[in-house]
């Protein structure tokens, strides 16, 4: 199993990293765990085959997080010729605001492809989703109300366990995600500024021996954090860095 960190920056390109969005390759599996708006050109500059995956997650619809679904679907159409099947699986709300969101970045555009099936997939929130070869549990994470629900995700694929907060201020539910998962995931978006619907990493360090994941990897951090990430013990995401495990 291989997770790739396609671009593991914040909303304001910090470090000059580029939107979240991680690229996960398994058995079979091939898949995106979010696709921010830089991801698009992140994915190319990386050697990544858009054509090849056949699922995205989407934990909630900020624009770094969901605005390069457009780009993605706009390239698969037009320049691909994409024939394989695409699953956008993501929360309650998930086929208006893909609707939206290809009409605010490409007004007129096709949003049914002609030539492959597309699948909008809604997550309920504490759903055990089977989708593909994905068992994706979702809960319901404390980040900014409008663009949700906002979830975190523990994915079963290939006997592994990948969790992944997504965007939240501390809560404990971060615990049932990230416990005993082989790979955890968690933004700590500064190192001990308080900023609401985000995590600091005084506050996650606070909980480290509760959460208890095989191994932990650190992103979405603004400058404050990335000027003071060799301070942390732990392992930080960089943009195209590569975990197998």
């Amino acid at each position: 199993m291989q997770l790739q960190f396609v671009g593991c920056g914040d909303a304001f390109g910090s470090g000059g990293r580029f939107n979240t969005c991680f690229h996960v390759v398994g058995n079979g599996a091939n898949f995106l765990i979010d696709c921010g708006a830089t991801s698009l050109v992140a994915m190319k500059r990386l050697g990544i085959d858009p054509d090849a995956i056949g699922t995205i997650l989407v934990t909630h619809f900020h624009g770094d997080h969901f605005g390069g679904i457009p780009f993605f679907m706009l390239e698969a159409q037009l320049v691909a010729g994409r024939q394989r099947p695409l699953t956008i699986a993501g929360p309650p709300g998930l086929p208006e605001r893909y609707a939206r969101a290809m009409d605010a970045a490409f007004p007129g555009s096709p949003q049914k492809p002609a030539r492959f099936e597309l699948t909008l997939r809604e997550i309920m929130p504490y759903e055990l989703a089977c989708i593909g070869q994905l068992r994706v549990s979702a809960f319901p994470v404390v980040h900014v109300e409008p663009a949700g629900p906002c979830f975190g995700y523990r994915i079963e694929v290939d006997d592994k366990v990948i969790a992944y907060s997504g965007d939240t201020e501390w809560t404990d539910t971060l615990l049932d995600i990230a416990r005993d998962a082989d790979l955890f995931i968690c933004e700590t978006y500064s190192f001990n500024r308080k900023v609401r619907s985000h995590t600091d990493y005084a506050t996650l360090a606070a909980h480290f021996s509760e959460l208890r994941p095989k191994r932990l990897v650190l992103t979405h951090m603004a400058e404050e954090m990335l000027a003071r990430r060799e301070e942390v013990p732990h392992q930080t995401a960089s943009d195209g860095m590569v975990i197998e495990f």
